[in-house]
């Protein structure tokens, strides 16, 4: 694996070579990337949409997903909730962070389109 800030090319002239090649696939890394940006945006796997391109000597990723807000009703939560915008620049930033170790890229661009709010199901205190 390569560090963040690290192109492959890179990292592969300081690793030791060996007979043979190493190919990932475009749908490879879609699966990874989606797991990955549910896990971030703290959605289900079905629910994010992810493209997955070559950009600027890096991989750009786009991503259409429901973004987690807190209940109108409950409103203390309401009133400590990050603003959106905020909230969506440090997911961009987390990850660019975690995709760049996840599959040893440079991740040049992140896109996030919100689709819709979902409200995560209020827990019982007992």
């Amino acid at each position: 694996m390569w560090p963040v800030g690290r192109d492959a090319t890179d990292a592969a002239a300081q690793q030791p070579t060996y007979p043979g090649r190493i190919v990932v696939r475009e749908r490879a890394l879609r699966t990874a990337v989606r797991a990955a940006a549910a896990d971030v945006v703290g959605v289900g796997r079905d629910d994010v949409s992810v493209d997955v391109a070559e950009h600027a000597g890096g991989l750009a990723v786009r991503l259409a997903t429901p973004l987690s807000v807190p209940d109108l009703d409950d409103l203390e939560a309401v009133a400590a909730a990050t603003p959106v915008v905020e909230r969506l620049g440090a997911l961009q930033q987390e990850l660019q962070a975690r995709l760049g170790r996840l599959t040893g890229r440079d991740i040049t661009r992140v896109d996030i389109t919100i689709t819709g709010a979902t409200v995560p199901p209020r827990r019982r205190v007992r």
